[in-house]
This record gives C-alpha cells, structure tokens and sequence, in this order.
C-alpha cells in the first residue's frame, strides 16, 4: 500500500470525519474527534498493510470511526451524563439516536459549521488559518510549521490556545443567524483569502505543499457557493480570483524549481480549465451592486492571463488599480499600480510617482525601483536589488533578485563598464 495514497486520503477525509462527530457531540470535544480520527487512521495502516485494501476505504474509515466515537462517550459515561444535557435540539437528533450520518450533504453541512465556527471574532486571524489548516485541511503540525516558517511546538501551542478560546467562548457549530451571515461571511471570505495568500506567494519551498494550501483554500471557498445564502457575488469574486491565479501556478517554476517571472512563463503551462471557471464564477460576481476588492483583484488577474503585453492590457490594469485603491488601499496595491503605471507609460513616468514613497523598509518597493532604474540608470538598478535582496528573507525572492543582479553585472562586464 503506498503511504501517498493514504496520506491523501488522510487529508480528504480527516476534516470530514472531524466535523461530524464535532457536530454531533459538540465543538468543545473537537480534540477528542481529532485523536479518534488519528486512532482510525492508524488502524486502518496496520489492518490495510496486512490484509490489503477494503473495497471501500472511505466507508470502513467512517465505520471504524462512527465505532471508536460512540465506544469512547459510552466508555467514559461522557454521553449520558454530561454530553446530552448540554447538546443543542439539532445535535440530539444525531447524538440520542447513537447516528453519524456520512452523507455527502450532512459532510458538507458539518463542515461549513466548522468553517463559520473557526472563524469567529473571537480568535486571532493568524490562529484561524492555523485551525482551518489543520481542521479543515487535514494537515499535519509539520506542514502547518513549514507553511509558517514556524516549528511543532509553536504551532501546537497556537492551535492548543485557539480550542481553548472555542471551549471558554461557548462557539457552536451552527450556522449564524439569517441577518448575521453576510457580516461573518467577510471574515470567513478573509480567512480563506489569508489561506490562498500563504500557498501562492509562500515563503517556503516546499512547492507541493504550497499547491496543496491553494487548491484547499479554492476547496473551502467553492463549498460556501453551494450553499445558498453564501453564494453571493463576493463568494464567486473570490473563487474567480483564485481560480484565474491557480491557472498559472505550474507556470511559475522552471524544472528546477526556479522561480519564473510573469513576462517569461510558458502560456502553454497555463491551465485553461481554470482560466474559463474563472470566467464562470467572475460572471456570476456581476450580480448585484456592491464592488468588493475581490471583485477588481479578479479583473486585474483575469487580465494577466492574456500574455498579450500591450499598451491597451496595461491601461486597463492600470484603470484597476486606481479603482482597488479607493476600495482596499495598501502599499502592495500601490506598487503593482505603479508597476503598471510603468508598463503602460513608461519607466520615467512611473519613477516620478515611486521616488515620492517612503517605503524604505518594503524589499518589494526597491525590486520596483531596481525595474524601473534598469534601461535608465544601471548602477541605480544593481543598487536598489541588492538592498530588495538584503531586506527580503524568502530565499526564493532572493535567488530571484540575485538573478537580475547578476544579468546586469554581465552586461556591464560585455560594455566594458
């Protein structure tokens, strides 16, 4: 049996089990599902290596752990005596009746519970990506670690304190009221937005891992759209958004795990699939009169997957920016803006508008400033990638800039500079 089958389907089916016996017996004993979710795993290791795979692993994971589940409430009395007098009317119906309903859309109703319930106020953003990761994820402390740049101990701690702040603020895994969804649904939309975030502009190497973040956040977000009263506009901006960036992801390493710049990727790696959902989800986000940053970052990254580097492409990418400003004002936005602003009128235009920021501190503003300086003003240009190199710590952005210094040392060398 190959561990990369049952490490994936460890992480299909870890959250899912997860969610259930959370829903059914309530999210202070959200600990309890997880080891009960790691025993059955474990079982099914040690019985599968030996007598081979069942017809049906899904099912006999939900067997195995729906048996451990009601075996360890019993065991401990838990059930009787202290689980039933607090279960909420909607958890008796599944507890009292000793039922785990694995149903595709009992699943799926668990765990968009879960996703509202780990995204409540009262945790902290950063603990919230942590818990989603690990919860509704299925990964591992040690993936978690490395998509932080973090270590084990770190994150236990985190994820520890973030089920605590379940457990004292009394957070159901229900669903907020009718007039109170839209509100929460912007954290969860921010949340997921974080997630994305962290696998397509990741710090670490490990580009699996960082693929796997991306198509987990795309996951979470495309289960909120098939619920009616979150599959809104911005529900299906964020989708298009995510969806019209991941077409481009097995394009942005060469074989060698170089990172490839967007001026010199291969379109043929560009997934059209993506490309054309994008399109799908952006044209359901036109419903409706409110303009979300998700609704214009979709745009602009719709338009970066024409290839086509024209004036008129840059104009309109350009138009965007101006408009996210108003909506979402940043410094990153405020430097793609000028970088687009140099794309559409050119390097001195755009240094007019760049020498006036007091970035000093932002590696991205000085890899901006190293571009535009590059046909103007060498020198400058080496000058300011060497100091975006010094400021950044991401080892891929500084092989990157390490690339672009050392083309324009060559070409002083070949000038006779």
């Amino acid at each position: 049996m190959e561990s990369n089958f049952l490490k994936q389907l460890f992480q299909q089916e870890f959250s899912k089990i997860v969610a259930v016996i959370s829903k059914g017996f309530g999210l202070q004993y959200i600990e309890v599902a997880e080891d009960i979710v790691s025993e059955t795993f474990l079982l099914a290791t040690e019985t599968w290596q030996t007598n081979g795979l069942p017809p049906n692993p899904t099912a006999w994971l939900y067997t195995v752990a729906k048996r451990k589940t009601l075996s360890h409430f019993r065991r401990i009395k838990i059930f009787e005596e202290k689980v039933m007098p607090h279960l909420h009317q909607e958890q008796q119906i599944v507890a009292s009746n000793s039922e785990f309903n694995f149903s595709r859309e009992n699943i799926e109703d668990s765990q968009l519970k879960m996703l509202f319930a780990i995204c409540t106020p009262a945790i902290a953003s950063e603990a919230q990506i942590g818990l989603a990761l690990r919860i509704l994820c299925g990964f591992g402390i040690d993936e978690i670690a490395e998509a932080f740049l973090s270590n084990k101990e770190t994150i236990n701690k985190r994820l520890f304190r973030a089920k605590e702040k379940l457990r004292t603020e009394k957070v159901d895994l229900l669903l907020p009221p009718e007039n109170e969804i839209v509100k929460r649904l912007d954290n969860v939309l921010h949340v997921i937005y974080l997630l994305f975030n962290e696998g397509y502009y990741s710090k670490t190497q490990n580009q699996i891992l960082r693929k796997d973040l991306c198509i987990e956040a795309l996951r979470l977000a495309l289960m909120l759209a098939r619920y009616e009263k979150t599959n809104v506009p911005k529900t299906n901006a964020l989708i298009a958004l995510m969806c019209f960036h991941s077409s481009r992801f097995d394009a942005r390493h060469n074989s060698d795990g170089e990172f490839v710049l967007y001026e010199h990727q291969n379109e043929n790696l560009w997934n059209r699939d993506l490309i054309h959902q994008g399109i799908y989800f952006l044209n359901n986000a036109a419903a409706g009169d409110e303009l979300t940053s998700y609704h214009i970052e979709a745009k602009i990254a719709q338009c970066h997957c024409t290839k086509a580097d024209t004036p008129e492409k840059w104009k309109e990418i350009l138009q965007l920016y101006d408009r996210l400003l108003r909506v979402n004002y940043s410094s990153a936005t405020l430097l793609n803006r000028i970088f687009a602003l140099y794309k559409a009128k050119g390097a001195q235009t755009a240094l007019l508008e760049a020498t006036n920021l007091d970035l000093v501190d932002n590696h991205f503003y000085f890899v901006l400033l190293g571009e535009l300086y590059n046909d103007i003003d060498r020198e400058k240009s080496i000058a300011n990638f060497q100091r975006a190199r010094t400021l950044t710590k991401n080892p891929l952005e500084q092989e990157t800039i390490q690339r672009k210094i050392d083309a324009l040392c060559n070409s002083r060398l070949s000038d006779g500079g």
